[in-house]
């Protein structure tokens, strides 16, 4: 039996978020220039895409570039974006076929202008698909977006339009970049390291956590089914006891 046929179709996460680490230690291991890991690693993104459009995913978030990212070596940061504006111009087709849609998460205005623009067109294009929600995290920090959102909540109550006790965790979730989606159930991290690092730290709060040591452009639906198994084995108790969540099972069963 397959990987895949061991998955439970019934208990999949909805939303699949992944940090997508070691494009640069892939390169570096096989004597090669860092944007040829990144180049590589966009095959990644293809396939793992693909595989969550095929099991009925409904949300993959890829955390593409962060903030921090803009610290990088120039040539690195303008080949990335280079790649970025060439491959979204390449798949729009790919994504139209497969009916999936396009969003970006993010500062985008610190993005060039042709990378800016083909990401919004991209999205224009792709607004009316109902599969897959493929949402890239570009020039993204959690840091950045949980004050713009303090910000902006801020300025309302200011100006009348939000009465402080009217702030709560889920009014707060407005303001966010990921307004409109789900959090994530599935949190990936490849190539080893087993941190967050600054990316969806307020959605990220009930999620599973999977690490694992594969660098990002080895990292293909096998290992992608291999996370989902993992999670899958785990109990999720949102702050209950396991006798609290079988009780609950029991019922509903």
């Amino acid at each position: 039996m397959s990987l895949k046929d061991k998955l439970d179709l019934q208990r999949l996460p909805r939303h699949i978020a992944i940090i997508m680490d070691g494009n640069g230690r892939w390169a570096k291991e096989r004597g090669q220039d860092r944007l040829f890991g990144h180049h590589e690693g966009v095959e990644s993104v293809r396939n793992i895409t693909e595989a969550c459009a095929e099991l009925g995913i409904g949300y993959l978030t890829l955390y593409a570039f962060s903030t921090e990212n803009w610290d990088r070596p120039v040539y690195e940061v303008n080949g990335i974006m280079e790649l970025l504006v060439n491959t979204i111009r390449s798949e729009v087709g790919t994504l139209m076929k497969n009916n999936i849609r396009l969003h970006v998460i993010g500062d985008m205005d610190m993005l060039p202008g042709n990378c800016k623009t083909g990401m919004e067109e991209a999205m224009s294009i792709t607004s009316q698909n109902t599969g897959l929600n493929l949402v890239m995290a570009l020039s993204y920090s959690a840091r950045w977006e949980i004050v713009n959102a303090a910000k902006n909540i801020a300025q309302d109550v200011k100006d009348g339009k939000l009465a402080p006790e009217a702030v709560t965790p889920d009014m707060w979730q407005k303001y966010l970049c990921t307004a409109t989606l789900p959090d994530p159930e599935l949190m990936i991290r490849t190539s080893g390291e087993c941190r967050i690092s600054n990316f969806l730290l307020y959605q990220l709060a009930y999620a599973e956590l999977y690490f694992t040591d594969t660098r990002w452009p080895d990292f293909r639906k096998e290992h992608l089914y291999e996370a989902i198994l993992n999670y899958q084995n785990r109990e999720r108790r949102f702050g209950k006891t396991s006798e609290q969540i079988q009780q609950n099972e029991e019922i509903i069963s």
